[in-house]
């Protein structure tokens, strides 16, 4: 896994954004978005996804569950010390 791009997308998931595998190719150089999400949510966080169309278009949609934002921060320090 690319830490610093999973740490990127957390800590823009933490500020509440959303995130299509667009904007991390554009914010974050990242081809594999669903690949760091699942990163992300092996290390125990919940991360919606939601399908977005737009004519015959459609892509993946991720953002940080409600619950999660209050809790991202003591669990992101214990998968580091693991």
């Amino acid at each position: 896994m690319s830490s610093s791009q999973a740490d990127l997308i957390l800590a823009d998931l933490q500020k509440g954004q959303t995130i299509t595998p667009l904007d991390a190719l554009r914010r974050y150089g990242c081809l594999r978005l669903a690949a760091r999400i699942d990163d992300l949510r092996r290390e125990g966080y919940t991360i919606e996804t939601r399908m977005r169309r737009s004519g015959r278009k459609h892509w993946a949609e991720y953002s940080l569950a409600r619950g999660q934002l209050e809790l991202v921060l003591p669990l992101r320090a214990r998968c580091r010390q693991s």
